[in-house]
């Protein structure tokens, strides 16, 4: 399983990633925005500001959404 140590958002509807192994990755969750329950994360302020770092997971906390950190492993590319 793996472990996010640093998450931050970057233009695009995309995600910097950090994992335990020190590997850095860019995840375009742009894919996921047509699903209702990411639809919140569509206006750029909730995407950018409601984003926490669960180390397993991210999660919007207050949209209840969250992608594992295993699923953002293999949609990201390498940074």
């Amino acid at each position: 399983m793996r472990i996010l140590t640093d998450i931050r958002p970057l233009p695009g509807y995309c995600l910097s990633c950090v994992f335990s192994d020190g590997t850095r990755k860019i995840a375009d969750i742009t894919p996921y925005l047509t699903k209702e329950a990411f639809r919140p994360l569509k206006d750029p302020q909730v995407f950018s500001s409601a984003l926490h770092n669960g180390g397993y997971y991210v999660e919007w906390k207050n949209y209840e959404v969250d992608l594992s950190a295993d699923t953002l492993w293999h949609i990201a590319v390498t940074a």
